[in-house]
């Protein structure tokens, strides 16, 4: 499959008009976008070409254009940190363009040359260096997608496409500190399937968590926990977030099964507890296991893992009519160690040992 051309530089054509900074204590996320946007064409003759940085601006589709109807698009999430000494850092950006390659493949899109992907993000947040936040917990959030553009009705993979990065400077996500959440355990609506897209970051799996998380909402509460779909039993994911148990020493996560996302912060959880001597363990765990380690007082802690909120603490699991209350209502030990750790390698606040940022 073609690549970029990576002997052509990316051409920048700056905006003239640039916008007013928004207050950075007020950022929210995903309300606000940068000056710039980096663009990259393919078609099946040229393969990816024209690279290019320009202002940031609406798209002009065919309404026919392939991913309106057959939903062939994949995107990542990403994000650049402000250090205390003002460097700008990207947390494992190499990991991002490989996942990126898989949702490809599955979604039948063109692969994206890795190190063109990261040199090319690297590039725009450049360009974008002002609009990196410095106040505590803000980042740059950075969208790469791709979109079939190819104008046509008919079912198979497209002939063009559009590769596109924007960026967000956003908030803290926590604005009152990490209170553990309130999750529903989902037993009736599944999120994937094995053999299906759920190992993909590809739009469709995300509108197909809507209805459950609609419900969870009108039960008051914050999010879903996600079953398997075929026998309903074994753990899969929180959210879109991966998902992590502390029983009795032990931390489990689910095994990657073909229908479980191969998160970035869940390796880097699972990198930092080996290191640490702390027993982790991806295997499968069934909703039964952990109601029972719950009634044995060795279910202690619980969190989500993820790159908006890293780690996302859960104090209550509700499953039929079993309310199961974790911890005492306070973030645990070990999900406090964790969020410290990464979120300190982040920002340059603590020794990156294991190489996993680039600065831009």
């Amino acid at each position: 499959m073609a690549s970029p051309a990576q002997s052509t530089a990316i051409r920048i054509v700056r905006s003239e008009t640039l916008k007013p900074k928004p207050d950075p204590t007020h950022l929210g996320f995903g309300k606000y976008f940068t000056d710039h946007m980096l663009l990259v064409d393919y078609t099946s003759e040229k393969g990816w070409h024209d690279a290019r940085i320009v202002p940031y601006g609406p798209f002009s589709l065919d309404p026919s254009a392939m991913v309106f109807h057959y939903g062939q698009t994949v995107f990542e999430g990403m994000k650049a940190f402000r250090t205390v000494d003002g460097r700008i850092l990207l947390f494992r950006p190499d990991r991002n363009a490989a996942r990126f390659n898989i949702s490809c493949e599955r979604l039948n899109i063109p692969a994206f040359d890795e190190a063109f992907f990261v040199e090319a993000i690297r590039t725009l947040v450049e360009v974008e260096k002002d609009w990196v936040p410095g106040v505590e917990g803000s980042s740059l959030y950075i969208r790469p997608f791709v979109i079939a553009t190819e104008a046509g009705l008919g079912v198979r993979p497209a002939n063009s496409y559009l590769f596109s990065v924007i960026l967000s400077p956003s908030g803290a996500y926590y604005n009152g500190g990490l209170a553990p959440v309130h999750i529903r355990v989902e037993d009736e609506y599944v999120r994937s399937v094995r053999g299906g897209t759920g190992f993909a970051k590809t739009a469709g799996n995300y509108a197909a968590s809507l209805k459950a998380q609609v419900i969870a909402k009108q039960d008051h509460c914050d999010q879903v926990l996600w079953l398997d779909g075929i026998e309903q039993r074994y753990i899969e994911e929180v959210g879109s977030m991966n998902v992590f148990f502390k029983v009795g020493d032990e931390v489990i996560t689910p095994a990657l099964n073909g229908s479980i996302l191969d998160g970035i912060t869940r390796r880097s959880v699972i990198d930092l507890l080996k290191v640490w001597g702390i027993p982790v363990t991806e295997r499968k765990i069934s909703i039964d296991e952990l109601s029972e380690a719950h009634r044995n007082g060795k279910l202690t802690e619980a969190f989500g893992t993820g790159t908006a909120a890293v780690i996302s603490p859960v104090g209550r699991l509700s499953w039929k009519q079993e309310d199961m209350r974790i911890g005492d209502g306070t973030i645990g030990e070990l999900s406090h160690r964790l969020y410290e750790a990464i979120t300190g390698i982040q920002t340059g606040k603590a020794a990156d040992s294991f190489g996993w940022n680039l600065q831009v």
